[in-house]
């Protein structure tokens, strides 16, 4: 402990120190965080404000556009903040917490979305007993598991973090505070603890990509009995997670399923999971998914005409 009080801050080294590319950062991530917010919440509203909320695949819809807003509000208004000023600190508490909250947000979503494969498996596969299996209660327990997984997850790597030894220097080469740089920057032999990190981190990616993974294999194969609308009405949805999955886990295996380093390129690669794959998401869920455009136009034009009749 007594080493860890020898700093009280953090240095974030950001993305560049070119005035002129943090100026366009600046306008590119505040662009994508204000249409994240947006296109979150107008799918938040429009599930809780219909019919679609019953179902249980809007269900957990609405619950990872939550964790969505929560993920990436960790992490983005800070880089955007950070942006417009010099110097880039953050409080050793502040660095803490940043970490635990992105691991913990980001780790729900994932559970979330292994969720989400499993409603499209019962849906699919074993349509007549859709209703049975795919009840209130049952999806209730899945979102409650998805955060028992993220305080399991989280909770260990955040335990792991506080009991690293700081005596400097304090530069996190990183736009954000994660558990790799600052295990580089740790004044001890962090060899063990960058072990139990992947473990905890990678392997956990690892293991429910495979899952997600052979759940739409086997979801493809079974649509080759099915009718072509409802073959082609199962494809445009399973290819919105599928896209989903890809966006998010391709970048995040590639970050934490590999010895305890860090590359120059983890930056770009960080950007994806934390700010561009949430942002698409709104888009890749509604363009394609005629329901989700129907109760928004449905929604949002009830409201208008409401707000015009009470003028």
């Amino acid at each position: 402990m007594e080493n860890q009080r020898n700093i009280s801050e953090f240095i974030l080294l950001g993305l560049s120190y070119e005035q002129n590319i943090q100026i366009f950062c600046f306008v590119l991530f505040l662009f994508c965080y204000v249409a994240l917010l947006v296109g979150k919440l107008l799918i938040l509203i429009s599930i809780q404000c219909s019919p679609l909320f019953n179902q249980p695949m809007y269900y957990f819809l609405s619950h990872l556009s939550s964790m969505d807003i929560c993920y990436t509000s960790s992490v983005t208004p800070k880089l955007i903040g950070d942006l417009l000023e010099g110097t880039k600190t953050i409080s050793y508490d502040n660095c803490m917490l940043q970490a635990f909250a992105m691991h913990f947000f980001g780790s729900i979503e994932i559970f979330i979305l292994t969720a989400m494969a499993f409603d499209r498996y019962v849906a699919i596969c074993k349509p007549l007993h859709y209703t049975t299996i795919m009840n209130r209660t049952r999806c209730n327990l899945l979102v409650l598991a998805g955060w028992a997984g993220g305080v399991l997850h989280s909770f260990p790597q955040l335990s792991m973090t506080v009991r690293l030894p700081f005596c400097g220097p304090n530069e996190i080469d990183h736009y954000f505070c994660d558990i790799f740089p600052l295990l580089k920057i740790a004044c001890t032999d962090t060899y063990v603890t960058g072990i139990l990190v992947v473990a905890n981190s990678g392997l956990i990616l690892l293991v429910i990509f495979v899952v997600l993974f052979i759940s739409y294999v086997i979801i493809l194969f079974t649509l080759r009995n099915h009718s072509g609308e409802g073959r082609r009405k199962a494809l445009s949805t399973c290819g919105s997670h599928i896209t989903v999955v890809i966006l998010f886990f391709g970048p995040s295996i590639f970050i934490y399923l590999r010895p305890p380093t860090t590359y120059p390129e983890d930056k770009i690669f960080a950007l994806f999971y934390t700010t561009i794959a949430p942002m698409f998401n709104p888009l890749i869920y509604t363009l394609r998914n005629t329901e989700m455009k129907k109760a928004i136009r449905k929604v949002w034009c009830q409201r208008l005409v409401s707000k015009e009749l009470q003028n």
